[in-house]
């Protein structure tokens, strides 16, 4: 009976063990890209890292965000390098080292100021595949980071 007891019991724990590891997988933003991601990318200029999103946070604003990222960005869609999901994993057939960023790793976003975000999509990133998005409008941009933000609040 011991044995039996003893038995059980390891299966048991065996299966929570496997339970809480796959929850902590399936976790926004664990799955596809490091949370937190190390990066080394340059400091926005001052006046830049002083600024923040002008936009309210509304469904209006959220739409035209998404709208922006998944599917008229220019010169391409946002999704086609950060995934769908704003997890860092881009489309079929895209490779960058380093990897896109992780718009789901609530770590990595909390340090990234609103003014920092708006100057990497406007003037890009360099040593990242990350390029410039000069044609969007300051409203476009700040719809696009109020959008990205939602990722890691998921």
């Amino acid at each position: 009976m011991k044995d039996i007891f003893e038995k059980r019991a390891f299966q048991l724990s065996t299966q929570f063990l496997l339970i809480g590891g796959l929850m902590l997988l399936l976790s926004p933003g664990l799955l596809f890209a490091d949370c937190p991601q190390n990066r080394k990318t340059p400091a926005a200029p001052q006046e830049f890292l002083k600024m923040q999103n002008p936009l309210p946070l509304n469904d209006k604003t959220l739409k035209a965000g998404e709208t922006l990222f998944q599917l008229q960005g220019k010169p391409i869609a946002c999704k086609t390098c950060h995934g769908e999901k704003g997890n860092g994993k881009a489309e079929s057939g895209f490779e960058s080292t380093p990897p896109p960023r992780n718009f789901t790793c609530a770590e990595t976003m909390k340090a990234l100021p609103d003014g920092q975000l708006f100057w990497i999509i406007r003037n890009g990133s360099p040593k990242t595949s990350m390029f410039a998005f000069p044609s969007l409008t300051d409203d476009q941009v700040w719809q696009l980071i109020h959008y990205i933000r939602q990722f890691s609040k998921q």
